[in-house]
């Protein structure tokens, strides 16, 4: 068992025995289809403790031939696939995590260093079959290649780290790029490369060296999507494990969504909440906000109000294709909110092309970020929330339009009302509170049309339902007949308990009171 070269099975081992731990083994029925084929370039990127690492642990136990790991996949999903005996344990495997080899090379060169390494371990085996001079390892590799028959897998963790952590040093990248693609591309001894890492690996300037790769991002996960983090079932039995509530796990780490698999939970998150069996940012802690911040801040014309627009439970339509997949080269605000993307605090509907905040762990990481300065404007608004929500739930309908003109008032430098959509999304910010304990539905089905907003409590909370219409230049009288004549209610037929209807309406005209309201309790029986 060697560092770099078969570094065993002791990883997966420890991951296995741990208290939580949640069958992703079917990754490798997906990993052995595409070994020794066109498709064996891989790389996954996702954001940081989504799982990256002890994936590649999982890979390193099963292929490589330096030990024997059939008892540690006994009873796990991959034993029963057809591929799992043809491919346990044939393989010798390169393993290497470049964030530790960054900072180990600290002043060389780094790709000298990890050559030098990888090569000494390469001497111990294989030393008889090429050159005691020899210091590239692209050449030793065709070497032992053309004498045996032998064919290596590789597995790099933080492939990106050169990239995020030397932004500044355009050569390092370079020259690190040129030295993965002459290890890599068109090279008869590679069986499978499987890169790991925050960024896509497709554009750095005009510097393409690894087209051969197929990419998995956070954008597309493509076949990877189960294992990206927790599904829904796999949530469910660990609530049901530790009695912990499923719905409101969802509303703190559920969100990321994909094509087939549209509940994708934040693995940290979920754990250390069973963990501690208690509900907290988890995920979050592991990066200072700070982080956010920078990105949040940065001068692109609209990426204010889109943020404003997420913090009001909106989704925004994001080109996520300009990025150049990086962390310096920005260009547009779309930039900015595809790399927020691809570093987990935003999440992205393929379909739709829109982005969005996933859940209250990131949106409080948000709300850490604004809290510092630059945003007190919106700050301001996010306090008063919880005052305007007590408003409504006591019907007092004068105090809920006074609120939500100043809250118009405090953002109407960042949002303009132009339409109901527009106020529809001021409105979610208004009553950011609410979160807390109610789901916000926006453009929700009825059968009879849409209901503009619907906030749905969640199974742990008491309080009733909301059903707010919007008018702009109209009448709330107007507004809250709509809700009764076209039945907005019946699509809350699996909910019992009291409703509010709630009419909301803009008058641009009036400078003074331009927002009116009205009220209304229904009983809607079980």
């Amino acid at each position: 068992m060697g560092i770099y070269l078969n570094p065993g099975n002791d990883g997966f081992n420890q991951a296995i025995r741990s208290e939580i731990y949640v069958d992703k083994t079917g990754l490798i029925a997906n990993t052995n289809r595409y070994l020794n084929t066109e498709q064996k370039f891989i790389c996954v990127s996702r954001p940081r403790r989504f799982g990256k690492s002890m994936a590649l642990k999982m890979l390193a136990a099963y292929y490589s031939c330096g030990c024997d790991s059939r008892e540690l996949f006994a009873g796990w999903k991959i034993e029963s696939d057809s591929s799992f005996e043809e491919h346990l344990n044939q393989y010798d495997v390169i393993f290497v995590n470049m964030q530790q080899i960054l900072i180990r090379a600290k002043d060389q060169e780094v790709t000298d260093y990890l050559e030098r390494t990888v090569i000494a371990e390469f001497r111990e085996i294989y030393g008889t079959l090429f050159s005691e001079s020899e210091t590239i390892l692209a050449v030793i590799l065709e070497r032992i290649y053309a004498k045996t028959g032998k064919k290596f897998i590789f597995l790099i963790d933080e492939w990106d780290c050169v990239m995020r952590e030397r932004q500044e040093s355009e050569l390092l990248q370079k020259q690190y790029l040129d030295f993965l693609r002459n290890l890599l591309k068109d090279q008869p001894y590679v069986a499978l490369a499987y890169m790991t890492g925050i960024l896509p690996v497709k554009k750095y300037g005009l510097h393409s060296a690894l087209n051969m790769f197929w990419e998995y991002s956070m954008t597309d996960q493509g076949f990877f999507e189960e294992y990206t983090g927790f599904t829904e079932t796999e949530v469910k039995e660990l609530c049901q494990r530790y009695a912990m509530d499923f719905a409101e796990v969802s509303s703190w780490y559920d969100g990321y969504r994909f094509t087939e698999y549209r509940h994708i939970y934040n693995p940290k998150s979920v754990v250390e909440a069973m963990h501690r069996h208690k509900f907290s940012n988890y995920w979050t802690t592991t990066e200072t906000y700070d982080a956010l911040k920078i990105y949040m801040d940065m001068d692109f014309d609209g990426l204010r109000e889109s943020i404003v627009q997420m913090l009001g439970g909106e989704p925004v339509r994001v080109n996520t294709l300009s990025f150049q997949n990086d962390m310096r080269n920005f260009r547009t605000k779309d930039d900015v909110l595809t790399l927020l993307i691809h570093l987990g605090y935003l999440a992205y509907d393929s379909e739709r092309e829109e982005a969005f905040i996933p859940n209250r762990e990131i949106i409080r990481e948000f709300e850490n970020a604004m809290n510092v300065g630059g945003w007190s404007e919106v700050m301001r608004v996010l306090k008063a929330s919880e005052r305007l929500l007590e408003d409504t739930l006591r019907c007092d309908e004068k105090s809920v339009a006074e609120g939500l003109d100043r809250a118009h008032t405090e953002v109407a430098s960042i949002l303009t009302y132009n339409d109901e959509n527009s106020l529809g999304c001021a409105i979610g910010l208004a009553y950011y509170s609410a979160r807390k304990d109610y789901k916000l539905i926006r453009e929700l089905p009825t059968g009879r049309g849409y209901a503009d907003v619907v906030f749905l409590p969640q199974t742990f909370s008491k309080k009733p339902a909301l059903v707010v219409e919007l008018k702009y230049d109209k009448s709330a009288d107007t507004a809250l007949q709509q809700i009764k004549d076209r039945r907005y209610t019946q699509a809350l037929e699996d909910y019992s308990g009291e409703i509010l209807l709630v009419g909301i309406n803009y008058d641009r005209d009036d400078k003074n009171k331009p927002h009116s309201c009205v009220i209304e309790k229904l009983n809607k029986e079980s």
